[in-house]
C-alpha cells in the first residue's frame, strides 16, 4: 500500500538483551477514516524474545504505511492500531 503517510525505521545491534517481555503497540489517533499497515522483519530475533537471553548480530527494520479513506471533518470516535482494528488500550 501506498500511504500518505510512510515511515520506516531500521535498528541493528551487536548484543542486545530483553530485562522484561516487550510490550508494543501502534494507533492512529485522529479523526477520518483510514487504512493502515505495519510490518516488521526482523534477523536474529525469533518471534517472541525471552527475558533475559542475549542475542547477537540482530536487526529489525520496521515500517508503517497510512492513508485517509474517507471524510476527515467528523470524530468518527474510533482510534485504530496498525491492522485497522479498533484500539483496545491494551498493548500486542
Amino acid at each position: 500500500m501506498e500511504g500518505d503517510i510512510s515511515f520506516r525505521a531500521e535498528v541493528r545491534s551487536d548484543r542486545l538483551r530483553f530485562v522484561d517481555r516487550p510490550r508494543t503497540a501502534v494507533r492512529f489517533p485522529g479523526v477520518g477514516k483510514r487504512e493502515s499497515v505495519s510490518r516488521s522483519d526482523r534477523t536474529g530475533l525469533p518471534e517472541e524474545v525471552v527475558p533475559g537471553r542475549d542475542y547477537r548480530d540482530s536487526t529489525v527494520v520496521y515500517r508503517l504505511d497510512t492513508r485517509l479513506t474517507g471524510d476527515t471533518d467528523g470524530d468518527d470516535g474510533d482510534d485504530r492500531d496498525a491492522d485497522g482494528d479498533a484500539d483496545r488500550g491494551d498493548a500486542d
